[in-house]
């Protein structure tokens, strides 16, 4: 089943737009894991077995991984997850930029390696950063469009004076995704939660791509506000929540408090289409 297959199973048998981020981060880790790197893999496993019923993606963020020498646990969590939700697609969170035989590497890193159904992009290097992904049949890439972070500004929106009329950056990132690089419709859009006019801004432009769209939780993003400005019937969302929904406990019951919200931000995304 290629990824955007997947995604729309899962959000019909979740009911679901809910994306859960896996940013291990031990400092953070609950009661007897607390600080423990080699337990990476123990906590996230236990937040997907909480909320695989929840959500329509999971979301690992590999640096957090690999910052604690934690590829290794990477590699059985993707097993873990295709093993006790193969219905919901994982989305690798990479953000990689690069071009030529450099990109071909990250990309079979990515679905060779880790298995994942989709990874997150920067564009920023053009084309022929992007296209070795595409070579994956079947596979997703989400491109940085218009990112949640204050520094965004500082690229995404600057207007282009020599592209016809003159878009902003992302806007411009957006038609080409839409369009000309869009070959066999793997691609969608990262759009940040913090910022609800540009998300219906990139759905006008991109109306019928699939957007993943971090900032809802701890980054302050409204959930209600991010559904009005970016689903429509059959162009999917997918909105992820991290550290709200990993930290949501400090005790024992880390899991179950995952699970409890996780469920509440799911029915406040789904209350939202009206």
């Amino acid at each position: 089943m290629i990824f955007l297959q997947m995604l729309a199973a899962a959000e019909r048998q979740n009911q679901s737009m809910l994306c859960v981020g896996l940013d291990p981060e031990p400092t953070r880790f609950p009661g007897r894991l607390k600080g423990d790197a080699n337990k990476i893999y123990d906590f996230c496993a236990a937040i997907v077995d909480a909320t695989a019923d929840l959500v329509s993606a999971f979301k690992p963020q590999i640096a957090y991984f690999a910052a604690h020498r934690a590829e290794g646990q990477l590699e059985r969590l993707m097993e873990h997850m295709r093993r006790v939700a193969p219905q919901v697609p994982i989305i690798l969170d990479a953000k990689r930029g690069d071009i030529g035989s450099t990109a071909q590497q990250y990309a079979r890193e990515a679905f060779e390696r880790y298995g994942a159904d989709a990874v997150t992009l920067s564009p920023f290097m053009g084309w022929d950063s992007v296209e070795p992904y595409l070579q994956y049949e079947g596979k997703g890439a989400f491109l940085l469009c218009r990112t949640s972070n204050p520094g965004g500004d500082d690229l995404q929106n600057q207007r282009l004076a020599s592209v016809e009329g003159q878009p902003l950056l992302y806007e411009h990132v957006a038609r080409l995704a839409q369009g000309p690089w869009n070959l066999n419709g793997q691609l969608g859009l990262v759009v940040g939660a913090t910022y609800p006019n540009e998300i219906e801004r990139v759905r006008q432009v991109a109306p019928h791509m699939p957007l993943l769209i971090p900032g809802v939780g701890a980054q302050g993003g409204d959930a209600v506000a991010t559904v009005k400005a970016g689903w429509r019937e059959g162009a999917s969302i997918i909105v992820n929540s991290s550290r709200a929904i990993l930290y949501a406990s400090q005790g024992d019951d880390y899991a179950q408090a995952a699970r409890a919200v996780a469920l509440q931000t799911r029915d406040t995304l789904e209350a939202a289409k009206g």
